[in-house]
């Protein structure tokens, strides 16, 4: 009797298990996933070159004066170079001096244009990020997505994929400023 109890409780586990999973494979089938190349949009939307240019546009007399003094402390070795055996010993000292202190200075300026910039790209960065946020979740509510995925995706077929969607609403949104 306790054997035969025992075969009704597995029989009734068994029956509880299919029903769970034919109920769940139907609500699954009503689910809406989409997938968004979250790195493409980022890489192919127009806010995104906007802000390239606009960084181009702030660091670009910065990153010409980096590249001047460059060839200057060049120049100014190729000429000590040249100029070093007929030089007097201390005009020698004196070039070499300056350009020791030239370098340590590109140095510092190098450093610091790449903080200025790195932190400038990281807000314009973070920005185009919220958008693009903003655009996939309008894009999900409005054609009633359950799921978007982004990252972390191995697989997604073209026919969950909204990445064009989402570059398309973008390009509308950069057309209308």
């Amino acid at each position: 009797m306790r054997q035969e109890w025992h075969s009704y409780q597995l029989l009734a586990v068994l029956l509880a298990l299919a029903l769970g999973f034919t109920t769940t494979a139907a609500s699954a089938a009503e689910v809406k996933i989409g997938y968004v190349n979250a790195v493409k949009v980022i890489e192919q939307a127009p806010q995104g070159e906007a802000a390239l240019k606009k960084l181009q546009e702030e660091f670009g007399p910065r990153d010409k004066k980096l590249v001047d003094t460059q060839q200057e402390i060049k120049k100014m070795e190729e000429d000590l170079e040249r100029n070093a055996l007929v030089m007097q010993e201390s005009d020698r000292r004196e070039k070499e001096r300056q350009l020791l202190a030239l370098k340590r200075d590109l140095r510092r300026a190098t450093q610091e244009f790449r903080e200025d910039y790195n932190m400038r790209r990281n807000e314009e960065l973070a920005a185009l990020q919220k958008l693009v946020q903003q655009v996939i979740v309008e894009i999900a509510k409005q054609e009633k997505y359950d799921l978007i995925i982004h990252e972390g995706t191995v697989y997604a077929s073209s026919s969950v994929d909204i990445t064009a969607k989402v570059l398309e609403k973008l390009s509308k949104r950069a057309a209308q400023k």
